[in-house]
């Protein structure tokens, strides 16, 4: 088995655990590679020797006595199917795989830690990762500092790369991201300014004056043009559409996202109290989103 760079340097980067939804997420990362004409590595991280390997869940049933050697193979045995089908989807992709030891989230940081990008399934093998994202995705989502990509599908999708823009850092970074992403997959941009993080109830008063309407659509609308301009400078084929919502920032992306084959967030927004982990926009976009979702970090290189 081809043995990856100390941190994935140039390459991307994909989580597979055996699962259908890391299946569909090593097809959109391969799509990507190709994209980015760059290798696509796979990583599948088993937890540790004998006995703990006899509660790791996999796909398919395995007797409860199982020797680490039997569970060694059967990974490597998997991860050579679903390279293989990378293959057959995008033919001459440089296509390895690795097989790691460890804490899975610690394991994959660590070998996508110079990665382009790091692809993850939307969530794991367990009853309850539906409800909690999976735990290796979230702590990954939250804590890696390159960008990290959370498939839903295979990423066949043609639909917009949608962008949050608010004139913060980490607001420019997505932007970027969001541009590369929609000239190398030959997509349109929308780019979603949601005016206020008020309750919807609070902005009523706001919907039903005209002239405050104006002033503060205009005023977004000015906001958005600053955030995009050198984007769209160094990418002048991606046409590029903008929304202003007088709505909170989740439920702007999330409506606008509906029919998107990527919405692209950064890890946090505006204003001068952070959340502990990715800032309530980036949460509830993770959670809920319709497609695949990007979350770019603020000094991503660090």
């Amino acid at each position: 088995m081809p043995s990856p760079g100390d941190d994935g340097h140039g390459m991307v980067v994909a989580g597979f655990d055996g699962s259908d939804q890391a299946r569909s997420a090593a097809l959109w990362a391969a799509r990507e590679a190709r994209g980015r004409d760059v290798p696509l590595l796979l990583v599948d991280v088993l937890r540790g020797p004998v006995p703990d390997l006899a509660f790791t869940p996999m796909a398919v049933p395995l007797p409860e006595a199982v020797s680490e050697e039997a569970v060694r193979r059967y990974a490597e045995d998997e991860l050579a199917v679903v390279a293989a089908d990378c293959t057959r989807l995008c033919p001459g992709l440089d296509v390895r795989t690795a097989l790691e030891y460890g804490h899975p989230a610690d394991a994959l940081g660590r070998v996508a830690r110079g990665a382009d990008v790091l692809v993850l399934g939307s969530s794991g093998r367990s009853r309850l990762s539906r409800a909690l994202l999976g735990s290796t995705t979230a702590d990954l989502v939250a804590n890696h500092r390159r960008p990290v990509v959370v498939a839903r599908g295979d990423g066949s999708e043609d639909g917009p790369v949608v962008v949050g823009v608010d004139g913060s850092e980490t607001s420019d970074l997505a932007a970027g991201y969001a541009f590369e992403h929609a000239e190398r997959h030959g997509r349109d941009l929308l780019a979603v300014h949601a005016w206020a993080d008020l309750p919807v109830e609070a902005l009523a008063p706001l919907r039903e004056r005209d002239a405050n309407r104006r002033q503060v659509e205009e005023e977004s609308e000015a906001l958005i043009g600053r955030c995009l301009a050198g984007h769209q400078q160094d990418h002048p084929d991606v046409r590029v559409r903008r929304a202003v919502a007088l709505d909170g920032p989740s439920h702007a992306l999330l409506e606008h996202a509906k029919d998107a084959s990527l919405l692209v967030v950064g890890s946090h927004g505006r204003g001068a109290v952070r959340r502990a982990l990715l800032g309530s926009v980036s949460h509830a976009v993770l959670y809920h989103a319709p497609c695949s979702v990007a979350v770019v970090h603020r000094n991503e290189n660090a």
